[in-house]
Order: structure tokens, then sequence, then C-alpha cells
């Protein structure tokens, strides 16, 4: 199989995106959910999307926002990928794809009655699985077992667990925020760490 796919998510600043860029990651998330405390204002993304490595994919991410924020902040950021946190309508996932023009990822919680077998059926480009709203906290990885779709998995990964978490489960990619920080800030050294997991956990199987 092909080594696991990451994603360091919640980067607002310079010296996140000199980490990733130094370290290697597929993808770099950016929070346009204005009550995360790792909210950046679109602009600033812009900015640091800029400086970004270009075979890193920039993502935007949103929760629930109306329709017009989402295509106004993805069109002013530059964002490569959208990705849906909230409870975003099939409807409205079609109208980002048609609209922008670039892929979606959707988000499901794993917990939620249902959710998975939306995960199944939903038009998004890929789906990610997480145990909530970026909690940081770890479901039950069994659910997923033999899932008939490729996914992102989210939820209380670091760099002691995810290794385990690829060779169990060979998700399509991870997606880690809180899990590479300190005290709330994005931490070169676990981000490194991280990393070196993803890669070390990918080469099982």
């Amino acid at each position: 199989m092909f080594g696991t796919e990451l994603k360091i998510c919640g980067l607002s600043r310079l010296e996140d995106v000199i980490a990733v860029n130094r370290f290697g990651a597929d993808y770099a998330g950016f929070v346009f959910f204005k009550k995360s405390k790792r909210y950046i204002d679109p602009y600033k993304a812009g900015e640091l999307i800029e400086l970004l490595r270009s075979d890193i994919k920039s993502v935007g991410v949103f929760l629930d926002e109306p329709l017009d924020s989402v295509i106004s902040a993805a069109r002013i950021s530059g964002v490569e990928m959208i990705q849906l946190h909230g409870h975003e309508s099939e409807e409205y996932v079609e109208y980002v794809k048609r609209t922008l023009e670039r892929p979606v990822i959707k988000a499901f919680k794993a917990d939620e009655e249902g959710a998975l077998e939306r995960a199944l059926n939903t038009s998004a480009d890929y789906i990610l699985i997480d145990s909530g709203a970026g909690t940081g906290k770890k479901f039950d990885w069994s659910i997923l077992k033999d899932f008939g779709r490729d996914y992102f998995l989210a939820g209380g990964l670091d760099p002691e667990s995810v290794g385990e978490a690829i060779s169990t489960l060979e998700p399509f990619a991870v997606d880690v925020s809180s899990g590479v920080e300190t005290d709330g800030v994005k931490d070169a050294e676990k981000i490194e760490k991280f990393i070196n997991a993803v890669k070390l956990g990918g080469k099982h199987g």
C-alpha cells in the first residue's frame, strides 16, 4: 500500500508554515470558523498559503457557515480544498463543489447516529471521520474496520498514537491539530515527531 497521507490542521502563524514546509505534509488546514481558537482571517491565511510548499495542498475549514461566507473566504484565501465540519446538507456540499470547482472534504462525527452511513453516501470528494469538532478525543476505531470508503482519520491523534491508528486501520489520511500543540500553539518538535510516526506507520502492511 501507499503510505498514509497526513494533514496538519489549524495553522495560523508563519512559524507553523515553516515547520510544515520543513518536515513535510500533504495538506495544511486553515480554520475559518470564528468561534475556534485557531481561527484565521482569510486575508492572513492567503499570505501564509503563498509561503506553503507547492506540494502541500491548502484546506479551508468551515463549520455551518452561510454559503456566501464559504465562497468568499475560499476565494480571498486561495485555499485549494474545502472542509465542511458541521451539519452541512448534501445540497450545500454540491453547491460548494459546483461554485468553487475545488474538492470538498465532508467531516462526520463517528458516534453520531447514522453518520457513517451518510459518510458512505455523500457526494463530497473526501470524507473525514472525527470524534467531534476538534475535541482532540479518540473514538472507538473498531467501528471503521472494513469501512467501505477512503477517509481522513481525526480525533485524539498525536505522535504516540498515530502509528497504531495507521497499522490498525490503514486510513487514506490522518488529520491532527491539538495533538501537535503545546499550550494551544503549534509545536515544531511535535509536528516533526508526528510526521515521522506517520511515515513509519505507513510502511506496515
